[in-house]
């Protein structure tokens, strides 16, 4: 689907322009619309990371940070009229589920995950649209835009979440203007679908995770605000 300073339990580099190694954890995390606070923790192992792409692995299992209204309800039940407007806290969960290999371009708008089904057959891709991803010496974060694509093993793809972008503008969680980047970059999404271009031409779907890797710990100061950042 968002923080600074090295922990113990979280690996990573000793400024924003260096590279993580694979294997290396980090968090990769978004912060809340409209607002400052990280509200999305996620733990991740790097699998690639240099000027051209940053891909990261979500396990199954993996102890994760995630918003929910503050009565605890989970924020996909609350009827969208009222989701973006009520009340939230976040709380700890698990990633559940098969894992999700996520891909991002330095500068990019948007990030590509894969998802499987269980055995290891490809389901989909994924477009996020997001905030190009900030790094910091634990991570990445971004924000989240609500409108996402789905692509499809047979190249076809479709719009997702269309709803929940179109009452964001009504609650006013983004402007006329960041509504058109958000439209302007879903639209060169799609040129890169239609091209078949980078990532979904380039094999990550057979791409599987080392058996070796254990699944990353969520770091206590999963919130904490980086020292330094960069694009």
């Amino acid at each position: 689907m968002a923080d600074g300073g090295a922990s113990a339990e979280t690996d990573g580099p000793a400024g924003p322009a260096d590279y993580w190694a694979p294997g290396s954890h980090i968090l990769w995390r978004y912060r809340e619309n409209g607002g400052p606070h990280v509200h999305i923790a996620r733990p991740v192992t790097v699998v690639r990371d240099d000027a051209e792409l940053l891909a990261v692995w979500l396990a199954p299992g993996t102890e994760c940070v995630k918003p929910v209204l503050a009565d605890g309800t989970p924020v996909h039940l609350e009827p969208l009229s009222s989701r973006y407007t009520k009340p939230r806290t976040v709380q700890r969960d698990r990633w559940f589920g098969t894992g999700v290999l996520k891909l991002a371009r330095p500068g990019e708008a948007w990030s590509v995950w894969l998802f499987w089904d269980p055995g290891w057959r490809f389901k989909n891709w994924y477009v996020n649209l997001e905030e190009p991803l900030t790094r910091w010496e634990g991570g990445v974060d971004s924000e989240d835009h609500f409108l996402d694509i789905s692509v499809h093993p047979d190249r076809t793809w479709h719009w997702r979440d269309e709803d929940e972008f179109a009452q964001a503008q009504r609650d006013r969680l983004m402007d006329p203007a960041q509504a058109e980047r958000v439209r302007r970059a879903g639209r060169a999404a799609v040129a890169e679908i239609r091209a078949w271009g980078s990532p979904f031409a380039d094999g990550w779907e057979d791409w599987r995770p080392d058996p070796a890797w254990p699944v990353p710990s969520l770091p206590g100061d999963w919130d904490r605000t980086p020292a330094h950042a960069s694009s």
